[in-house]
């Protein structure tokens, strides 16, 4: 059996109720007057038969069905069958067409106002605001989530929610995050009115009757999600791409264990197993639980003597996380395998070691500077079984985008995602949106780790914190201890990136690279890591931070990166072994010289004198930086320890 962790019925505003949407379908009913019988929708099924559900399961169903209001009800058994059957209707309707130079491969081009998390509109919802969110200081406007009250939430269930997938099939599909049966696993149903979303769901997560003979009649994650369009329609769709933008929420229910979203059909805003449930939800469960939902890649690295180790690291989207996950290392005798690439759950086994699992099933990447130089393995990830969504297509039947200019051949023409043909870089526009993805299963990675689906997980040794930092932060330094550490974490800035709405190449705030994805309030987010160093008597892992991305004077990238870094994770190996590698800095403890492996760079003229520079002035307004946004955005919700730790960085400062 699956462990699901959750509890049964729970307060939301002022009624006990078993589940938000089960109060909307009740409201909704009474409020039409209508026969919101199911016969008729069950007699329409082509696929599964309500009868034969679990009584939970069955009822979630059931209720979101009454409420949205399908003209069918199609219960996903995950089989290849009905994958192909997915794909066939996408491209029947002209949501998706083949890319014939690969094998099973697709493209999908969305209505270019659905091509990224909406943030903005993304909420928890709690009775309590500061359950969600820390009270902002100063005036400042709060950046660590938007919160929402159930009352709120009601309402908008009403206006958008109600008859939402008039005259589409209501597809229910369960899925579990992690291998099913772990016992670092849970399971959660999504009713959808999207097939992309079913077809992508398969990739991502472990689907369909498996599931659900593994959850039996046991509590799981609900999750409504609809594009927003009944039909008929009421206006021309773009690229045949049914979304609302316009309307588009994103909520969280963490008391219910509920996900309701409207209006997208993109990515996270849709695939609620991804970031809504592994990290939303998941950590307000690992919060009670004593576990860790985290962005973070999941590497196994073994060294030229045949000993292994597991890291994690969280970076910001397109900060390079799928690169390093599935790094080919420059280095003779290392080898790199893949666990996860963007979302780990850690807990504690029975002896204190903490493991980590990766709950998705595939890889939702970043497709621009996705290329054989930058990522080989990726590459040959992606060329069978996958959906590429608002990438570039090439007259052969590929797909292009930036960073693929030396892979394409001369005779060969671009339409871009936008759809224009005979697409040209002096056009001034990108050929493939910025935060176009590919959507591929991890179990055809060349470099899948053996224990990727290991129910136990793997146990960790090290985790890094890191983002884009052109210039100041050295390419890699250790925490002195573990509050030193989830300081780190929280001082976390990187230059925004395309998969939010953000825009512009502006240093940003990104704790643990998890600011869009906080289940709860940060502070008591930090609170929890901090309580980690107390849940075991064994080591806990060692925290690092890295930067890729530092700039010269010339705007040119110092360090090589991709099969490079494996330099850097030697040293980090070499840091856990007790190696004597590293000497004490103001900001950390950095590699002493000769300490990195630098074979067969010699050429590359590296400057590590500048890789490693603290600029004072530097430092001194990062820590001012840092602070006031700890003032304002975490106040008096931000822990002692960290407050003290900052303090201990600035003396460190003074002397530099």
């Amino acid at each position: 059996m699956v462990s699901s962790g959750l509890t049964s019925a729970n307060t939301v505003g002022c009624a006990q109720l078993t589940s938000v949407i089960t109060e909307a379908s009740q409201m909704f009913a009474e409020s039409t007057k209508k026969d919101l019988s199911l016969e008729k929708i069950s007699l329409k099924a082509f696929q599964g038969m309500l009868v034969g559900l679990k009584p939970k399961v069955r009822k979630f169903v059931e209720e979101s069905a009454r409420l949205c209001q399908p003209s069918a009800i199609h219960i996903c058994d995950g089989s290849d069958r009905e994958m192909r059957h997915h794909l066939n209707i996408m491209q029947q309707a002209g949501m998706i067409e083949p890319l014939p130079k690969y094998n099973n491969c697709w493209l999908a081009r969305t209505d270019p106002g659905d091509v990224a998390r909406v943030e903005s509109k993304t909420f928890m919802v709690t009775k309590d605001r500061r359950e969600t969110i820390p009270l902002p200081k100063d005036g400042a406007k709060g950046l660590l989530g938007n919160w929402m009250s159930p009352d709120d939430l009601t309402k908008a269930i009403q206006i958008k929610i109600s008859s939402c997938m008039t005259g589409r099939t209501m597809y229910v599909v369960p899925y579990s995050m992690g291998p099913v049966g772990s016992p670092l696993s849970k399971i959660g149903v999504e009713v959808t009115d999207s097939p992309y979303v079913v077809a992508s769901m398969r990739t991502m997560t472990r689907m369909g009757e498996s599931v659900l003979d593994a959850l039996g009649d046991g509590d799981f994650v609900k999750c409504l999600h609809s594009v927003g369009c009944p039909l008929p329609l009421k206006k021309n769709l773009v690229n045949n791409w049914p979304c609302d933008p316009e309307r588009t929420i994103v909520t969280h229910v963490p008391e219910t264990k509920e996900i309701i979203s409207f209006g997208s059909g993109y990515g996270g805003n849709s695939l609620l197993g991804k970031k809504c449930f592994a990290l939303r939800i998941g950590s307000t469960i690992a919060k009670k639980e004593g576990w860790l939902a985290e962005h973070m890649l999941i590497l196994g690295i073994t060294n030229p003597k045949g000993v292994k180790k597991y890291i994690a690291a969280a970076f910001p989207s397109a900060c390079g996380k799928t690169n390093l996950a599935m790094m080919t290392p420059s280095l003779p005798g290392y080898k790199v395998e893949c666990v996860g690439d963007d979302i780990a759950w850690m807990k504690f086994d029975e002896d204190g070691i903490l493991r980590a699992i990766n709950p998705e099933n595939g890889f939702f990447g970043v497709a621009p500077g996705t290329s054989t130089h930058t990522n080989p393995v990726a590459m040959k990830t992606v060329l069978s079984n996958t959906i590429f969504t608002n990438v570039a297509k090439t007259s052969d039947g590929g797909v292009f985008w930036e960073g693929l200019e030396k892979e394409i051949p001369n005779n060969v023409t671009i339409t871009s995602w936008l759809g224009e043909t005979d697409w040209s870089k002096e056009s001034g526009k990108p050929a493939a949106h910025p935060n176009s993805r590919f959507c591929t299963p991890a179990g055809q990675c060349p470099i899948i780790d053996p224990a990727w689906e290991d129910p136990k997980g793997v146990p960790i040794s090290a985790i890094l914190f890191g983002g884009r930092r052109p210039e100041g932060v050295p390419l890699i330094y250790e925490a002195f201890n573990w509050r030193h550490g989830v300081m780190v974490g929280a001082a976390m800035r990187s230059e925004a990136t395309a998969a939010a709405e953000h825009k512009g190449k502006v240093i940003m705030h990104d704790p643990f690279a998890m600011r869009p994805f906080f289940g709860y309030n940060f502070g008591h987010y930090l609170q929890h890591w901090l309580s980690m160093e107390h849940r075991t008597d064994k080591p806990l892992p060692q925290i690092f931070h890295v930067n890729w991305f530092r700039k010269d004077e010339k705007g040119r990238f110092i360090w090589p990166g991709f099969g490079d870094n494996v330099r850097v994770l030697d040293w980090i190996l070499q840091r856990v072994d007790g190696n004597d590698a590293g000497e004490e800095s103001a900001v950390g403890i950095l590699p002493r010289p000769s300490s990195l492996k630098m074979d067969g760079l010699e050429n590359q003229n590296i400057d590590l004198d500048e890789l490693f520079r603290l600029p004072k002035d530097f430092w001194q307004q990062e820590v001012r930086d840092i602070e006031k946004y700890f003032t304002e955005q975490v106040g008096d919700d931000l822990p002692n320890e960290i407050a003290e730790e900052l303090k201990k960085l600035d003396k460190r400062i003074e002397k530099l």
